[in-house]
């Protein structure tokens, strides 16, 4: 497509299931430690629909070389700008957890700029940007990270439980714990979008009250989900969560 690099495209977005005649595109934002491949069920589910960029952060799968950043609005700064070459058709941006707050900040950024693009933002899994978060896990020791992304689910075990693998994966893991704990966001930060919240009723690091908080955030439409499962209830929710996607993209 034209302005589309295949560097730019290899970096920042990854197409599992181009579909370049769809009249609408899905933008996917993982969660700490989360890679594009983690939804590559999701494209294949979204694509009949949508033309879907599952975001791929630096410092993971093939961009192990890249130091990983520990700061979100950095994160934000540079992935919206990787966007804005991507928003000649209507953008639902989706992010779970940590990739709820870049979806929000991309969000801003589009609005600061006065650029068109985002109709509508669908977070999971997360509290609203401005409830402080209590959690400090980048500071813990190697060990005492790898145990709370453990519990939380959403890595395989198997990795985890390789030596070298969790080498490879421990830099990316810290640095985005660094930029979603660090990160802060006022109660009057808004987007004008509708907004679409879905979490489980489960969820360790975000209450179904918690996640309710982001309809302070759009000066738009508001509606929340709730699935049963914890921090990643979306693993066994797929086809429900899928729905929710769907049914906006078709209306």
């Amino acid at each position: 497509m034209p302005g589309h690099t295949a560097a730019t495209e290899s970096l920042w977005f990854r197409r599992f299931h181009p579909n370049d005649a769809a009249p609408a595109r899905v933008v996917i934002f993982p969660h700490a430690g989360g890679a594009a491949g983690y939804f590559l069920d999701w494209s294949a589910a979204l694509s009949p629909y949508a033309d879907v960029l599952a975001v791929q952060y630096p410092g993971r799968q093939n961009r192990f070389e890249e130091p990983a950043a520990d700061s979100l609005t950095v994160l934000a700064d540079r992935a919206y700008e990787a966007l804005l070459s991507w928003a000649d058709r209507p953008l639902t941006l989706f992010g779970h957890s940590m990739g709820a707050s870049v979806a929000f900040e991309v969000a801003r950024r589009f609005e600061r700029d006065g650029a068109d693009g985002p109709v509508r933002l669908c977070v999971s899994g997360s509290r609203a940007p401005s409830v402080p978060r209590d959690s400090t896990v980048h500071l813990l020791d190697d060990d005492g990270l790898l145990a709370e992304v453990a519990r939380l689910g959403g890595t395989d075990q198997r990795v985890l439980a390789d030596p070298e693998l969790r080498d490879l994966i421990l830099p990316s893991l810290r640095g985005d714990y660094t930029a979603i704990e660090t990160y802060c966001c006022a109660p009057d930060d808004l987007v004008s979008l509708p907004v679409t919240a879905l979490t489980g009723d489960a969820d360790p690091r975000a209450s179904v009250e918690q996640v309710r908080g982001w309809a302070a955030h759009t000066t738009g439409a508001f509606d929340l989900s709730v699935f049963p499962g914890g921090h990643f209830y979306l693993a066994d929710q797929r086809p429900a969560v899928v729905e929710v996607l769907t049914s906006h993209l078709r209306g």
